[in-house]
């Protein structure tokens, strides 16, 4: 049986608030941002928004965690039962989050919280805490892996986890700051490409080297 009108407005209500609060928080920043400006590029009321948040943090997480949050855990789901190379897995990974940045307007929420966790310790803590944090431990299983079964050299799994992810973040500064300014669009799939060829050989073993 099909939902009724109402629930099926009702359900969309979330998708709305968070695509308005993005859009303020990158026009405004977090801390210009009020939930008046949210509810009125949502077109609801002030009122309606705190049905589904108590607060600005609340939607900012929301925001984090239904979108990059979301592409980690499809990440971790892949690394499951996976039978290829550590190299084939990191491929995988970087590319997946790769694409990602380089097409989502919601690597902007990566923007914002560098911009202004200084002012906002909170959300800083969150963002490590479930983005970074996450993802350095995709990272680190991936290089662990690697070297246990001899197709990487023996590296310190913690600095190799953020050499694997440091140029998706200088990609997220790059598309989001500095690109309004390129003559011509930069080639972000390039980037990854080189990246992963540059990784790949340095975390090779002596043997796959030969």
């Amino acid at each position: 049986m099909k939902p009724i009108r109402w629930q099926r407005r009702k359900d969309a209500r979330v998708p709305e608030i968070l695509d308005a609060a993005l859009a303020c928080f990158a026009e405004r920043g977090f801390a210009g941002t009020r939930m008046d400006d949210i509810a009125a590029r949502a077109g609801i009321t002030k009122g309606t928004i705190y049905l589904y948040f108590e607060s600005k943090d609340a939607v900012f997480k929301a925001l984090a965690r239904q979108s990059i949050g979301v592409q980690l855990q499809g990440v971790k789901a892949h690394l499951n039962g996976f039978e290829g190379s550590s190299a084939d897995l990191l491929r995988f990974v970087i590319g997946t989050i790769g694409r990602f940045a380089s097409i989502s307007d919601r690597v902007t929420v990566a923007k914002i919280l560098l911009a202004e966790a200084g002012n906002f310790p909170d959300l800083a803590e969150f963002w490590r805490r479930e983005i970074v944090d996450q993802g350095i431990a995709i990272f680190g299983t991936i290089v662990r892996r690697g070297v246990a079964r001899g197709e990487f050299r023996d590296v310190p799994p913690e600095h190799a986890a953020r050499l694997c992810i440091a140029p998706v973040l200088v990609l997220i500064l790059w598309r989001t700051i500095f690109a309004q300014f390129d003559e011509k669009p930069y080639d972000y799939a390039g980037l990854i490409d080189t990246h992963l060829n540059v990784l790949l050989k340095g975390l090779a073993a002596e043997e796959a080297k030969q």
